[in-house]
């Protein structure tokens, strides 16, 4: 990622940041719409890129809270922040607590499944009245210095914060902010090239049994690092594929970096490598690049004679362009003795 000029190392940020804020809450059992979430990170980060759309609050807490995590990691956490962070989760509820501690006033905090009054008991928090002590306690470990790998710092951190559940709702999603967060201060970078929600989401039910069977059992909870680390091994790996994207696009304006293009045709290059949905048809270039059909049509035959573009199967009214092929990276290419 070194490799990227800046502003495709904020796109693959972009990307990154996008399938956490998305997964983050899929986990929960909230969707959220991909297009909203892009946009409102894009805003945030100063990122001037094509078709924004308007995000509501809710994607928007989501969003400030998980940069407010790893852009600013080496900010000390405390209560404030967390109240401010759930505050942001939740705009406008009135149904919970908001911003502050739960109070048990509806019974102790359990996570529970099976239907009513047949339910299977998970876990059970400890009672609100301990959660000031319990909280400072955390707090103070997570702000002070030690010799800890701060790896396993991130899978504790994550660990203790779920397992106190403190708030009536979105534990899940701030005790994975920390973990963000933790990961980002040992790596010192706010700059998220990887997502470990979205690799927990595709383990949703082992990261849960695992949970549960920590939160149980005694106080070793080697299981749970152990996992926690396989887990953050696998979202390095899926790293390679999210950010398919950003590298064929580092690979194809390289390969093309001596080659004159008009704005046009930069914009809908940019377009088709970013992954154009259906096919491209003069009738959509001109719509999009805001020309004249004649100027669209001469716009993608310059590219067809240049061996960029090529003309799909398919031909009369029906005549649609898909890019050919970036060839190899350079780095593909045996060294040089």
């Amino acid at each position: 990622m070194e490799s990227l000029g800046f502003s495709l190392q904020k796109e693959a940020t972009l990307e990154s940041m996008t399938l956490e804020v998305v997964k983050t809450s899929e986990i929960e059992g909230d969707v959220l719409a991909e297009d909203q979430v892009r946009s409102s990170i894009a805003r945030r980060l100063g990122m001037d890129i094509a078709g924004l759309v308007p995000s509501d609050r809710r994607v928007d807490g989501v969003v400030d809270m998980l940069l407010d995590a790893t852009g600013k990691f080496e900010r000390p956490l405390t209560v404030e922040r967390l109240f401010r962070w759930h505050a942001a989760l939740f705009p406008g509820r009135t149904d919970l607590k908001v911003g502050a501690w739960r109070d048990d006033a509806r019974g102790p905090m359990r996570v529970v499944s099976g239907q009513i009054g047949a339910e299977k008991v998970h876990y059970e928090a400890p009672p609100a009245e301990r959660l000031d002590a319990e909280m400072k306690a955390f707090l103070d470990w997570e702000n002070g210095q030690d010799s800890l790998d701060p790896v396993l710092k991130a899978a504790i951190a994550h660990l203790w914060f779920v397992t106190l559940h403190p708030f009536d709702d979105g534990n899940g999603r701030i005790a994975r902010a920390l973990a963000d967060r933790a990961l980002a201060r040992s790596e010192n970078s706010g700059q998220r090239f990887y997502s470990m929600s979205a690799q927990i989401r595709l383990e949703r039910k082992a990261y849960y049994d695992v949970l549960e069977l920590t939160q149980k059992d005694t106080l070793d909870i080697t299981d749970w690092l152990r996992w926690f680390l396989g887990c953050l091994d696998r979202a390095f790996a899926g790293a390679d594929s999210a950010m398919a994207t950003v590298l064929l696009k580092e690979r194809f304006w390289k390969e093309h970096a001596g080659a004159s293009f008009n704005a046009r045709q930069r914009l809908m290059l940019n377009r088709l490598i970013d992954g154009f949905e259906g096919k491209l048809t003069t009738m959509k270039w001109a719509k999009l690049a805001k020309c004249s059909h004649d100027t669209a049509l001469r716009d993608i035959s310059d590219l067809i004679g240049r061996g960029i573009l090529a003309q799909d199967a398919a031909g009369g009214r029906s005549t649609s362009y898909s890019l050919k092929p970036v060839g190899p990276q350079s780095s593909d290419k045996p060294p040089r003795v």
